[in-house]
């Protein structure tokens, strides 16, 4: 395994801070079905990547390509979505949905 790659997975197991458990219990809320922009169909991109999260936490190694490409998604997505914090209690927000719904609770 390559060190850009494995730096990858380390970064995503960083970032993702709930386990597959947490984040499925998280994806079956009405809360974790409000935020997000849909792209067609009724779940959100957020909501897919939830599932897909789940996935990849279940499985320690033996990642494709397109695996390491939603990683890195996921790992650009929260550092993004973290430097946008609103100010506040933040457990009953949007921000805090959405970031959920990839995995990471801010929270923690």
């Amino acid at each position: 395994m390559s060190k850009d790659v494995k730096g990858v997975i380390d970064e995503f197991h960083q970032v993702v801070n709930m386990t597959p458990k947490e984040l499925e219990s998280w994806l079956d809320t009405d809360e974790s079905q409000t935020v997000g922009q849909k792209d067609g169909d009724d779940e959100s991109i957020g909501h897919k990547s939830g599932r897909r999260i789940i996935q990849l936490l279940q499985r320690k190694d033996d990642y494709t390509n397109d695996d390491l490409s939603h990683m890195k998604k996921v790992i650009s997505y929260v550092h993004r979505h973290l430097a946008q914090q609103p100010s506040g209690d933040l457990e009953h927000t949007r921000w805090c949905y959405s970031l959920k719904n990839w995995g990471h609770d801010p929270l923690k």
